[in-house]
């Protein structure tokens, strides 16, 4: 007896049903059939939340996450942000809020502010994802009050502050005068580079007269700047603690006609800095290898992912001196 052709349209409709439900295409029916014990695994979602995407430092720690994750699109997939400025801390929180509420898997942060974030972080840690404290280190004594424990991948800001300063110290005489512009007060990195900077002016018995933070902001090193060159007209040198203030302070000393009279030195080495360093308006700056420092991260955050169980301690990555090419 031969089936009807309504026969055929039940058993049809019942398979297409299946198929809806299941989700399942070709590709997946054939590994099916060759692996009919392991359903496909889908690739783990990581983002990515940085501080002002108008610093050149985080536009390139986001170019060099791209492009790690084109080559490595396989194992993970990537999603970037970040915020306008770098005091727009309400914002970072928010961006750590939806990516939760899109269940990322891992969260790698360049936090805006070393204590702030902190219970937004547990409260992301509590729904399962696993994050990754990269640029600026969260505050350990709130982490601990919080009961939390975030690994931080980065460089060495003290250390590398210190090398910044020496080099400056080895161009100026005891008793010179120097002043600081200060990161974010509330960051830690910016704690640690204007620490380094008077780690090594102490050393050479530099006189610091001023130390001001101008918020990581290029027209707000502008301004101080400005306001220290006419308060100490026998300054020697401007130590910034990353290079967009360093900028800033270059177009007060030249609006004050101090060029040449007054050193700069900074920190990030963005591609400002590289001409103005071989042209010696800058004496040095720091290199952190702005587009390593997410990839970092990144791949500490895949090593979780991938070994639940397992721990990761700090990690320490490099920071360079950058100083002019010897001719």
């Amino acid at each position: 007896m031969r089936p009807s052709k309504t026969s055929y349209q039940a058993a049809s409709y019942l398979l297409l049903s299946l198929l809806l439900l299941t989700g399942c295409s070709t590709s997946d029916q054939q590994s099916r059939d060759t692996e009919p014990t392991d359903s496909p695994k889908a690739k783990p979602r990581i983002g990515l939340i940085m501080k002002s995407l108008a610093n050149e430092f985080f536009a390139t720690m986001e170019q060099g996450a791209v492009e790690h994750q084109a080559a490595n699109s396989n194992q993970y997939d990537l999603i970037c942000n970040g915020i306008k400025d770098e005091t727009d801390l309400s914002r970072q929180v928010a961006l750590v809020n939806e990516m939760v509420a899109t269940n990322i898997d891992a969260i790698v942060i360049a936090p805006a502010d070393s204590k702030a974030l902190i219970p937004c972080l547990r409260r992301a840690m509590e729904a399962g994802v696993i994050v990754i404290n990269i640029d600026n280190q969260l505050d350990k004594e709130v982490m601990r009050r919080e009961s939390i424990k975030i690994p931080f991948v980065g460089p060495d800001n003290r250390t590398g502050a210190r090398m910044v300063g020496d080099y400056l110290a080895q161009k100026l005489s005891e008793g010179d005068e120097v002043a600081i512009l200060e990161g974010k007060t509330t960051a830690f990195n910016g704690i640690q580079r204007r620490a380094g900077f008077m780690d090594a002016a102490e050393a050479a018995g530099l006189n610091i007269v001023s130390s001001q933070s101008a918020d990581w902001e290029t027209n707000k090193a502008n301004t101080i700047t400005l306001s220290i060159l006419s308060e100490y007209p026998n300054l020697k040198a401007i130590l910034a603690s990353n290079d967009s203030m360093a900028l800033g302070a270059i177009a007060a000393i030249k609006s004050a006609g101090r060029s040449g009279e007054v050193q700069v030195v900074g920190f990030d080495n963005i591609t400002a800095m590289k001409e103005l360093i071989e042209d010696g308006t800058v004496l040095a700056t720091a290199d952190q290898h702005a587009a390593d420092l997410a990839v970092f991260g990144i791949e500490t955050a895949l090593k979780l992912l991938n070994q639940p169980k397992s721990t990761v301690e700090d990690v320490q990555t490099p920071v360079d001196l950058i100083v002019k090419a010897v001719e």
